[in-house]
């Protein structure tokens, strides 16, 4: 018997920093930090349960705005988030997205160990999406590293 779930993929970025990981994990939970390696989080709080958006560029039938809410936070440790957003009428960019983001921090020899997965991109539906979040997390987190570089 086939397993009714879909096909999913996960984006995975692991990079040591020469930071411990208290130090990163402001620049991961601080709403003016995020906004410097990423974008401006609204609302934002690294509180479980609470609620954030983010707005990019709209598409379609969707507005732009990525919905999230804190599922884990355990400090200077694992920072997970809901990351959702996208329209079911849409194909391609802007398609229904329902994904999670997880952030661990793991202390080595020469810092901190940092392990970003964004799990659960459905294919073929968010290929797009897989795609180009694939590419721009490669981005981000050396932005993340630089920003973290000015609070030491």
């Amino acid at each position: 018997m086939k397993d009714a779930k879909p096909d999913t993929h996960a984006i995975v970025v692991d990079e040591v920093m020469p930071h411990a990981p208290e130090t990163i994990w402001k620049t991961l939970t601080t709403g003016a930090l995020i906004t410097r390696w990423m974008m401006p989080p609204k609302d934002f709080a690294p509180v479980p349960g609470n609620r954030f958006t983010y707005q990019t560029t709209p598409a379609g039938a969707w507005d732009g705005v990525i919905r999230c809410e804190v599922l884990e936070v355990i400090p200077n440790e694992r920072f997970s988030y809901s990351w959702k957003g996208g329209d079911a009428g849409n194909s391609g960019y802007g398609s229904l997205l329902d994904t999670i983001v997880t952030w661990t921090l793991s202390r080595v020899a020469d810092g901190t160990r940092v392990r970003l997965v964004h799990s659960g991109f459905v294919t073929p539906r968010n290929d797009t999406a897989f795609k180009n979040m694939s590419e721009g997390w490669k981005k981000i987190i050396p932005r993340l590293g630089a920003v973290t570089d000015e609070q030491d």
